[in-house]
């Protein structure tokens, strides 16, 4: 979780797409995030909030409940459940995905024979989603 890591008196959807992009986060796209509990078993993912705020839980039903505002980015590993609990009406997100990894969506719950292999599979990202190469999600994520 970066709290405030783009500033939220300047931040906008376009301005994440392109940090993302640049970053070889490429595949994204703009919404919210579901209200119902899910995972991806075949991709990690990022959150970049451009509007608004929301709660959301993040680690599955037991999970962490987070306070997503303007300018936060989060960022998902595979497998792991993240739901919107409640938040302001003008609550959006841009989302992305490491180059060449596309989601799925699993609903939270019992998992499928096999999926924790999957997870266990998914390459970890090149770059930071944020702050590149050299950022902090290179070094801690392994």
């Amino acid at each position: 979780y970066y709290p405030g890591a783009i500033d939220p008196n300047h931040v906008d959807a376009a301005l994440i797409e392109s940090l993302f992009a640049q970053n070889d986060w490429p595949d994204s796209w703009r919404n919210g995030v579901f209200s119902y509990p899910h995972y991806h078993s075949d991709a990690h993912e990022v959150l970049g909030c451009y509007s608004g705020h929301a709660d959301v839980r993040l680690g599955g039903v037991n999970g962490t409940l987070q306070r997503v505002e303007a300018g936060d980015v989060v960022v998902l590993p595979a497998g792991v459940g993240h739901q919107k609990l409640g938040g302001s009406a003008d609550f959006a997100v841009v989302g992305s995905y490491p180059r060449g990894q596309t989601p799925d969506t699993q609903r939270g719950g019992s998992r499928p024979a096999g999926v924790s292999t999957a997870i266990a599979a998914v390459p970890l990202p090149s770059a930071d989603p944020v702050f590149g190469n050299d950022g902090p999600l290179t070094s801690h994520w392994k």
